[in-house]
């Protein structure tokens, strides 16, 4: 869905949305306009305050006098809002639109970001590669927990520093603004986004293993651009991928597939049954502050004057009794402690519910139980959330309004439940396959039309694909081998799947093909024969890579141009040479050779993968000329 809209116009989208931040960021410091709302004389405005109510906070009424509203538009209107997008559209909308990850793209765009210098060992030769998180370092193996720790703090400081005091709450986000700036100078794509910002865990509970209005990435050809992958526009105003595999799952290129990656990992039950309790605790601990809930759904919180002042006032008022414990002490021990009791009460909840499937001798993955647990906590923290988050400004609008939202939060989180409940791996593997089974048999010559009804290969769901593979008259076995072959090619080289896993992987596509395991071994030996590179434990291929070299591939397609006609085998040895350091690229192309090498850092493509590529063009475009010739004789 989202990711059908062009990136033009969400680049645009983009900009409005950070001008728009910046703006409210400057009203932080300096509002002229939004204190005149709620003058008490003001009877037109719905932040009017009225002198006649009081609002206390730890037994005393709060001297509340006119104040911006910009705060309490921030904190009471765009999170909540954060909130639904990610729950409805997924991370994929909000991923192209978030003004942060925009303004941590400035330093790629600008192509300013940092080089990490390379020396050969053999030749001695320079070269220069952007850098990325190492796949197997601290924080490509911790990000998660970091994530979740600055989440935390950031919340803490929140309610201590940020919420109230304007210009603090513009410090706060122009630092943030600053790291994510930083972050994109020293490393290369999304790495902001995917290992430092504290809104990750948030997005990873609302919008995976995908929103209700999310699109489907495992079901699109493999040439497409999914969900929210980068991408830029080339020169002739198309679009195109511009992934340089920062991460591997890459959320931004299939959200799915991230989440069933993952889903056993321990680090998620943290994030899950852990933010339940964050949530809870951020809401309940203004009870816990100001001894009734008058001081929270009111927005007194959004503007309460001198709150760092506040910092060693008692922390708890319960039962008009202030605790002297201060409040710079109480609000960490606060979240801290439900957040770890959630995580506990989580932890519990999943031994009870694993019991209680052994009990009624109900057979589950582990897979499938963490998934359920997962999809219930988030249904319940989302409506949980909604509890409290946006009230201060909601409750200033009709009754009838506060209901329709209600209403619709119920809605959409059911309707959301309802969708997600029932996905599992074995369904996404299926899927995915039938999209791939889809694909061959459209390259067959093969009569369906009668059993389509009207319809096309592509509006036809998993199990009617299989089914047709079934029926189809001519579907001979060698053709079945031809398609099984097609698939097992295609998955391998998308590492989709490798050596090892494509027998078990590709199990159900064998039983629904009438094909033994056996098959399947005699095709990998006659894949490997053909086409050696696919089984070289040195190319660990990856979603994420196939999606960089073909973004390379596509961009430097009419950039290369021989030094001299020559056959594709002749070709190929020259570039081996390139491959064994005897010849640099230079000798063999003279064409753009500055684009192809601005291109060759870009997207993080090595010598010899850049070597590798440059020949399956050249060689594409030796057999179109050759056959133009032929067609012209």
């Amino acid at each position: 869905m989202i990711d059908n809209i062009s990136e033009k116009q969400m680049h645009r989208v983009r900009w409005l949305l950070t001008i728009g931040w910046l703006l409210l960021i400057v009203l932080f410091i300096y509002d002229p306009i939004s204190p005149w709302l709620t003058e008490p004389h003001n009877t037109l405005s719905p932040f009017r305050k009225d002198p006649t109510i009081c609002i206390k906070l730890q037994g005393i009424c709060i001297e509340e006098i006119p104040h911006s509203i910009a705060a309490q538009v921030f904190w009471a209107a765009i999170v909540p809002l954060a909130i639904i997008i990610l729950l409805v559209f997924g991370h994929e909308l909000w991923r192209r639109i978030c003004p942060l990850s925009f303004l941590s793209q400035l330093p790629r765009a600008l192509g300013i970001q940092r080089k990490h210098k390379r020396i050969d060992a053999n030749t001695g030769k320079v070269s220069y590669r952007l850098a990325k998180v190492p796949k197997n370092s601290w924080l490509a193996n911790n990000y998660l927990y970091l994530q979740f720790g600055l989440l935390y703090l950031g919340i803490c400081g929140r309610i201590l520093f940020v919420n109230t005091v304007g210009w603090v709450l513009a410090v706060f986000l122009l630092l943030s603004i600053s790291l994510a700036i930083l972050v994109g100078y020293l490393y290369d794509g999304k790495t902001w986004c995917n290992y430092f910002c504290p809104m990750a865990p948030v997005q990873k509970i609302y919008g995976e293993p995908r929103g209700l209005l999310t699109s489907t990435a495992h079901e699109k050809s493999n040439n497409t651009i999914t969900q929210s992958m980068c991408r830029i526009i080339d020169p002739e105003g198309k679009e195109q991928s511009a992934c340089v595999a920062c991460q591997t799952p890459c959320i931004d290129i299939d959200a799915e597939r991230t989440y069933w990656d993952g889903i056993k990992k321990p680090d998620r039950k943290l994030i899950y049954y852990g933010y339940i309790g964050l949530v809870f605790s951020f809401y309940f601990y203004y009870y816990l502050y100001a001894g009734n809930w008058d001081y929270y759904f009111s927005g007194a919180w959004t503007h309460e004057e001198n709150l760092i002042a506040t910092l060693f006032n008692p922390g708890f008022y319960i039962f008009d009794t202030p605790i002297p414990l201060p409040k710079l002490i109480a609000v960490p021990l606060t979240l801290g402690f439900f957040t770890w009791l959630s995580y506990w009460l989580g932890l519990k909840l999943e031994k009870a519910y694993k019991y209680y499937l052994r009990k009624k001798n109900r057979e589950i993955s582990p897979e499938i139980i963490q998934h359920q647990l997962f999809t219930f906590c988030t249904f319940f923290v989302f409506n949980l959330f909604f509890v409290w988050g946006g009230r201060p400004t909601l409750r200033l609008l009709p009754l009838s309004v506060q209901f329709l939202f209600n209403t619709f939060v119920v809605l959409v989180s059911t309707l959301w439940l309802y969708r997600t409940w029932s996905r599992s791996p074995e369904l996404y593997s299926r899927e995915s396959l039938a999209t791939r089974l889809r694909k061959q048999l459209s390259k067959l010559n093969l009569n369906v039309a009668q059993f389509l009804e009207g319809r096309s290969l592509e509006e036809l769901d998993a199990n009617e694909v299989y089914v047709l593979a079934k029926i189809i008259p001519g579907f001979t076995r060698e053709k079945r081998i031809q398609v099984y072959k097609a698939v097992l090619k295609e998955s391998l080289e998308e590492g989709y799947v490798n050596s090892s896993s494509s027998l078990e992987v590709l199990k159900q596509m064998r039983m629904e093909l009438d094909m033994s395991d056996r098959d399947h071994q005699q095709i990998l030996t006659e894949l490997g024969i053909e086409n050696p590179s696919l089984f070289d434990p040195n190319k660990q291929r990856t979603r994420e890579d196939y999606a960089r070299l073909q973004g390379f591939r596509n961009r430097i397609k009419g950039l290369v141009k021989p030094k001299r006609r020559r056959t594709a085998k002749g070709l190929g040895r020259e570039l081996l040479q390139v491959v064994k350091k005897e010849k640099s690229m230079a000798d063999v192309f003279t064409r753009d050779k500055q684009a192809i090498k601005s291109l060759s850092l870009e997207y993080a493509v090595t010598p010899e993968e850049a070597a590798e590529i440059l020949a399956e063009l050249e060689e594409t475009t030796e057999s179109i000329n050759q056959a133009k010739q032929e067609s012209s004789r």
